[in-house]
């Protein structure tokens, strides 16, 4: 059984592990539902929907590295909001990282609150922050949003913890290849694996 907090829990054997890269799942989720989706929305997107297609899991849980300027290396950050930061259609009148036509919000909010663990907004994008600025987003990943989209149009609960690996700035490269291996450590430990 998993316990996100006080008013959710789920059993273990129909819950979803998705992950980017194998790395960050590492040995810890080898006797788990892991989904390895590849790097970037459109792999995430076209993973989970082919998953998900097959059998509908109780609940989808996207652990992943990420990057931020807000919260320290080494640190859990629960997301709760997204955002596509790369959606830039300004140009036609539209209001920055709004999606055209799509009839969802700037910032959705899908998720469930991690008890103990602190909330982030997360900015998915195609492409590797590495100079991040203030703005609405105060984590970096590459495939949160199109999930927690999914999850959402699917009504499945969703849940998204990141390990913060880098600070989105000149060192990320660096610092993501010495972090991400400890990412699957942090998580077996925070949901008692």
């Amino acid at each position: 059984m998993i316990h996100i907090n006080a008013e959710n829990q789920f059993p273990v054997d129909n819950i979803l592990f998705s992950f980017a890269l194998a790395t960050e799942a590492a040995d810890v989720f080898d006797q788990y539902n892991t989904l390895i989706t590849g790097i970037g929305k459109v792999n995430a997107t076209y993973e989970l929907t082919k998953l998900i297609q097959l059998k509908k899991p109780s609940l989808i849980i996207n652990l992943g590295s990420a990057g931020s300027d807000f919260f320290k290396k080494g640190e859990v950050v629960c997301c709760t909001k997204f955002v596509q930061r790369d959606m830039d259609v300004r140009g036609l009148g539209y209001t920055q990282y709004e999606t055209p036509l799509s009839g969802l919000p700037i910032v959705i909010e899908y998720g469930l609150a991690f008890a103990g663990l602190p909330i982030g907004i997360c900015g998915t994008g195609d492409s590797f922050e590495m100079g991040h600025e203030p703005t609405i987003y105060n984590v970096v990943d590459m495939e949160s949003y199109a999930l927690a989209m999914i999850a959402m149009k699917e009504n499945i609960p969703f849940l998204c913890l990141k390990y913060i690996s880098d600070g989105a700035d000149d060192n990320a490269a660096e610092d993501w290849n010495i972090q991400v291996h400890k990412a699957a450590l942090a998580y077996g430990k925070i949901l008692q694996l």
